[in-house]
């Protein structure tokens, strides 16, 4: 014979349920703060106040760019108008889950036949490139990439 449901077993079921769903996202909100790497700027005005300018200066280079990874290396292929090879200085590239800092890296490039290549051991996923270099003249490129590493 089965026990009547009485008013303290519904409070309990009800509390307990509650409980398990405000911890479930007490959890999720901490994951979520914890995990995230933060701002791509650190004062997005300030930012936009040069951000025309930035922009024409980089479209008035007429550089290209194409990023691959293969076999344990990330290769990035600088071309310019005529689609012939361009040497950058000062390149620069943070390579990284777009929602964790966790597995970010600086690949050391090298100039090769043409391309710059650097080990990155990278798992499959999707990864994001943030990139900086500059021409001879001094004029900054920037782009922010995002890469697709297949199993």
């Amino acid at each position: 014979m089965t026990k009547p449901l009485s008013g303290r077993k519904v409070l309990a079921i009800t509390v307990s349920a509650f409980a398990i769903i405000i911890g479930v996202n007490v959890l999720m909100a901490y994951k979520a703060v914890s995990t995230f790497p933060g701002l791509e700027v650190p004062n997005s005005y300030v930012a936009s106040q040069t951000f025309d300018a930035e922009r024409k200066a980089q479209q008035a280079l007429g550089w290209t760019l194409t990023e691959s990874h293969a076999d344990g290396q990330l290769r990035l292929a600088f071309r310019d108008r005529d689609g012939l090879p361009v040497r950058v200085k000062d390149l620069s590239a943070l390579v990284g889950r777009t929602t964790e800092a966790a597995q970010d890296i600086h690949p050391d490039f090298s100039y090769v036949n043409g391309d710059y290549v650097a080990d990155a051991p990278l798992a499959p996923g999707k990864w994001m490139i943030l990139l900086e270099a500059f021409s001879d003249d001094g004029t900054r490129f920037h782009q922010r990439l995002d890469l697709f590493v297949k199993g």
